[in-house]
């Protein structure tokens, strides 16, 4: 390395951004991601062991793909190179593979060949690459924040294993502001800046799993914050809101105002106003609120609140349900908002929920009550003398599939727990009751 060279590579050190300062080395240096990671896991122990096949990280930005495939290039004996599917094209990747074959004919050294964002090759690049992976010319890491099943070539799934990265956690985040804000090496810890609680829980919330996104932001409030009257730079909840570009919602969500907000929410679609219910939950998805815990309030208020007024109201909260935890933030804002705007929208019934409230309270005080003998199971031998299932007469025998007879024990038979509204699909209910005679409905 010439002079020329040293100081290139010194200027990296230092001007490079703080992400890529803080980048670790070692696999033990790595937050998150125990998952795949941890010491008892595949993926640890294939590293360790420099006993690597092909691999395909998948997750967000800014978990920790690129970060994993240069701790590979740390430990590994194997020839490391990388590309960017971004900019590389055929002839960027004939070059590699040339270069492979050399090592590996030559010196039987192997190459392992990092694709970042890999789902922006074509087919056909995607295909070149095939019958090198299969053969063990290069051994593959790709990186995407896209679904290879989707976006990679099937066959190249086929030979290599999946690992999925997961956002990191708030405490995660919190742990790699903290090195960022201390470490006088790679960080900017001789800055000697200082960053207030609430700032550092503000921003390991609202960088939304992303290392990245939280890095740059404290090396942006730290270069660009003047030091106060003691000498130091204190990164305050002020300062972080700047950096990150979001305004921080009063919400801690083990206090009274994610209470107070999910029971405006609740209480929005129960009044259907469906202007509140989306305000509300607005607030609660800027906040950082996780979408299942929503999503569950909203089904849970679809039985509630609209119950058999309209019985879609369900079938919708539980799809968006579903949809909103496959899809993941941003789009699933969408899902539950048409699901909280349905609930706020449909005709309103709470007999479900009294229904079910007075048959517990019901059972609590009486007990278990005898089942009246016909309906019970007549199934095996024996049943017919102890008077089981005898004298059942079975709906579908009857005209309109009904016929009347009595199925509540005895000591309750007239306990009335349903009592549907006049309201929308219940009105139908209604009517269909007394067609069929059956008294107070």
């Amino acid at each position: 390395m010439d002079l020329f060279e040293y100081m290139s590579e010194k200027n990296k050190e230092t001007e490079s951004p703080l992400a890529a300062r803080m980048r670790p080395v070692t696999l033990d240096e790595v937050v998150g991601q125990q998952h795949i990671i941890g010491k008892d896991k595949l993926l640890y122990r294939a590293i360790k062991a420099d006993k690597l096949s092909s691999i395909i990280f998948y997750g967000p930005p800014g978990t920790g793909k690129t970060t994993l495939a240069k701790v590979i290039a740390n430990t590994t004996s194997a020839e490391f190179m990388q590309i960017n599917a971004t900019v590389a094209g055929k002839k960027d990747m004939e070059e590699v593979v040339e270069k492979a074959k050399e090592l590996l004919g030559m010196y039987s050294k192997k190459t392992i060949l990092f694709i970042d964002e890999i789902h922006r090759f074509n087919k056909g690049q995607q295909d070149y690459l095939l019958p090198f992976v299969e053969d063990g010319t290069v051994i593959l890491i790709g990186a995407t924040t896209e679904n290879p099943y989707f976006e990679v070539n099937g066959a190249l799934i086929s030979r290599s294993i999946i690992f999925e990265l997961k956002p990191l956690s708030t405490d995660d985040i919190k742990d790699l502001i903290l090195r960022a804000v201390n470490d006088k090496e790679k960080g900017l810890g001789s800055y000697d800046a200082l960053i207030d609680d609430d700032a550092l829980d503000f921003l390991s919330d609202r960088a939304g799993g992303d290392a990245r996104s939280a890095l740059n932001a404290i090396e942006l409030g730290i270069l660009t914050t003047d030091r106060s009257d003691d000498g130091k730079i204190h990164i305050t909840l002020e300062v972080a809101e700047e950096c990150i570009q979001k305004k921080a919602v009063r919400y801690d969500k083990k206090g009274d105002n994610h209470y107070d907000t999910i029971s405006a929410f609740i209480k929005s679609m129960r009044g259907s106003d469906p202007d509140a219910a989306v305000y509300y939950l607005s607030r609660m998805l800027y906040a950082g609120e996780d979408v299942t815990f929503v999503a569950r309030r909203i089904m849970v208020h679809a039985a509630e609140d609209v119950g058999l007024a309209d019985p879609h109201a369900l079938q919708v909260a539980v799809a968006a349900s579903l949809a909103a935890e496959r899809v993941g933030m941003p789009e699933a804002r969408i899902i539950l908002a048409e699901a909280a705007m349905y609930v706020a929208t449909a005709p309103k019934s709470n007999s479900v929920v009294c229904a079910i409230d007075a048959g517990m309270e019901e059972v609590a005080r009486s007990g278990d009550l005898p089942i009246p003998g016909h309906l019970r199971d007549s199934h095996y031998k024996g049943a017919a003398k102890l008077g089981r299932g005898l004298d059942y007469l079975y709906p579908h025998d009857f005209d309109n599939n009904y016929v009347d007879q009595q199925y509540l024990p005895d000591e309750i038979k007239d306990k009335r727990f349903y009592n549907p509204s006049d309201n929308a699909h219940e009105r139908e209910i209604k009517e269909l009751f007394n067609k069929f005679g059956k008294d107070g409905y």
